[in-house]
């Protein structure tokens, strides 16, 4: 049995995005599995019952460097691909698998608005480090496992979650990505049914501003209180998913659900929109096409560049609920 490591530091969205090719490694080559993340995310690996060991370090590879060498493998698939990875991959004294990282396609697009990049999905690019392998893409999309302790009942975080609800993510890493709390209130404001607000402490005060921008409807916010597997969880149960690009759009895609995508300053033909191969039909993106400034980054900023923010603030919000009512209306 080949033993195999792969290499994905973080963060979330880019963990559950390995899921794929960590499963078709695994079965398709019978191997044993390992993967090395930050401390942080760790406990994203340990669910998958894909991966054999997680190892995972706080600041430095070389916290676990003396295991990883004693593990004696024969494989590195580094879906990593920067010099931090690299390191390790020559301190293993393996030569490493890899996948085309586009850092040059993703420069003119951000810089020049010149879009030389392939349309190709992020997880098929990372396929292209498994193809000397023979392995192949199962075309089943993402995974992602909840623990048992971690699965709530919606119910109990609070009786208006009885029947239908929709949840809502409000947060993400940097703020140009985020949909501003008059727009999110703008949505909910349309919409007839429970709104659950997910997202972490940091997003706990947006969950309050958008509430209370949302007067006389049902509306809980669970920012803050969850963590990320119960989030998880809540998400699952829910009828329909309205995310900013951030982490739990990916676990959306993972749980198959139907997903309203709202993109600001990044652009999906980066590559990372949700990936659901053999439901395509269950995710739409609602984006402000044919903006000069779009994108100004691949990651993003803590405030617009261009100080207008129209990439969020033009969101056409009464088009985002009628597809959600019609979401809901069509699954009863």
């Amino acid at each position: 049995m080949k033993k195999i490591l792969v290499i994905r530091f973080s963060s979330i969205g880019d963990i559950v995005l390995t899921t794929p090719v960590i499963r078709c490694l695994k079965h398709q080559l019978n191997s044993e599995i390992h993967i090395i993340t930050k401390s942080a995310y760790s406990f994203i690996s340990e669910s998958n019952p894909n991966i054999d060991k997680v190892f995972s370090f706080k600041k430095s590879v070389d916290e676990v460097l003396e295991e990883l060498k004693a593990e004696s493998y024969d494989h590195i698939i580094d879906l990593q691909k920067n010099l931090r990875s690299s390191g390790l991959c020559s301190k293993l004294g393996l030569k490493r698998h890899t996948f085309p990282k586009l850092n040059k396609e993703k420069w003119l697009l951000v810089n020049l608005k010149i879009n030389r990049m392939p349309d190709i999905h992020i997880v098929d690019r990372y396929f292209n480090a498994v193809e000397q392998l023979g392995v192949s893409n199962d075309k089943k999309g993402l995974e992602y496992y909840i623990p048992k302790k971690d699965e709530v009942v919606p119910a109990k975080i609070n009786p208006a979650l009885t029947g239908d609800y929709i949840t809502v993510v409000i947060g993400g890493q940097h703020e140009t990505k985020i949909l501003p709390s008059s727009k999110a209130a703008d949505i909910i404001n349309n919409l007839e049914i429970p709104v659950v607000l997910l997202g972490g402490q940091d997003d706990k005060a947006r969950g309050d501003e958008i509430t209370n921008l949302s007067s006389g409807k049902q509306i809980i916010n669970t920012c803050g209180t969850l963590n990320l597997n119960q989030s998880a969880s809540l998400l699952k149960q829910s009828k329909v998913v309205i995310s900013n690009d951030t982490g739990l759009m990916h676990i959306a895609a993972a749980l198959n659900k139907n997903i309203i995508s709202i993109w600001g300053n990044t652009v999906p033909e980066l590559g990372m929109y949700p990936y659901m191969p053999e439901h395509p039909e269950k995710y739409s993106i609602y984006e402000i096409k044919n903006l000069s400034c779009r994108p100004c980054s691949k990651l993003g900023y803590n405030r617009c560049p261009k100080k207008h923010f129209r990439c969020m603030m033009d969101q056409n919000t009464t088009a985002i609920a009628q597809h959600v009512r019609k979401l809901t209306t069509h699954n009863s």
